[in-house]
This record gives structure tokens, sequence and C-alpha cells, in this order.
């Protein structure tokens, strides 16, 4: 449940989180395509790639508890998978099992800040094409150039801009990665 409210007739309603409840339920994604659905009923197998188009899964690393749950109820809400990382080695941990479709990067938090998270993913071979955009409160020049000279795509200051945030991710992943 998302909440609830008042209407002017004075009758309480319930808000439901349907992104949530669906998944709380194991249900599978309201994101399916027509032919995984045809494919489940059938009985035969799906395999994802073949003009299927999927929804896209953005990993969100940030140390702050607030901006990784606000920034998460955002994507999900638009249709993302996210995968969450509390920190740089957490996050580099995680990509040997999540392959985001883009990421989303905080500057300064503890073990490995994100400067460091982002030379590692453009020294892989396999993440070297994801996008990568940096939000940080730091939106001094020097924090931008630095990023930039690593190769991250985008930079935004906090707090970010909802319709701003969303933008750049439909042009960043409208080309996607190989």
């Amino acid at each position: 449940m998302a909440g609830a409210t008042i209407l002017a007739s004075g009758k309480v309603v319930v808000i439901l989180d349907l992104p949530s409840l669906l998944r709380s339920m194991g249900e599978r994604s309201i994101l399916e395509r027509p032919e995984q659905e045809d494919a489940l009923l059938s009985g035969d197998s799906f395999e994802p790639g073949a003009g299927d188009i999927g929804a896209k899964t953005i990993m969100v690393v940030d140390d702050s508890v607030t901006v990784r749950k606000v920034t998460s109820r955002v994507l999900e809400r638009e249709g993302f998978i996210v995968a969450t990382a509390k920190d740089g080695v957490e996050a580099t941990e995680m990509l040997a099992d999540v392959k985001p479709d883009l990421m989303l990067l905080d500057i300064e938090m503890p073990r490995m800040d994100g400067f460091e998270v982002a030379r590692v993913v453009r020294s892989s071979e396999e993440f070297s094409q994801l996008p990568i955009i940096m939000i940080s409160s730091r939106t001094g020049e020097k924090h931008q150039q630095r990023a930039r000279d690593i190769g991250v795509n985008e930079f935004l200051g906090k707090p970010y801009q909802e319709d701003k945030l969303l933008n750049l991710l439909d042009e960043l992943l409208e080309f996607g990665f190989a």
C-alpha cells in the first residue's frame, strides 16, 4: 500500500503501490511483452533479445539510504528494474552478477568513491560503454571536468530534477550499448 486519501465525500480510499505488490507476490512483470506471454502460456521457452526490448536495469550507487530509496521509487514507477549499491566496492562486486543498462553514481562514498568506480567500469571490456550519470552535491566545474575526463556521460547536481533525470535516461538508453 502506498498510502490513503480522504475523498471530498469523506470516504477513505486506499492507494495501492502496484509494482511493489506484484514484486512481493512473485508475479511476473506487468511490462512483459505479448510474445513472452504467448510463450509462457504455450509452455515454449522465450529467448529475450530477439526483438524484445524488455525493462532496462539501472544500477543506483549512493551511500545515502534516502537517495537510493527515492531514486529507486522514481525509476521503478517508470518501469525500470533497479539494483542498488551502498558504495563503490559493493557496486563493482555486483557487476559480476548484474548487467545494468545504465549506472547512476554518487561521488562521495566510503571505501571507493564514484570517480574510482567510473574508472573501474571504463577499464572493463564488458562495461566500457556503459552509460554513467554522476549525481552529486559536488557540482563545481573541477568535479564535472574530472568526471568527463574519466568518461562519465552526464552530470547532475543534488538534488536532481526528476524530469531532467528521466530525459537523460531516455536519451542515453535510446542507443543502448554492446
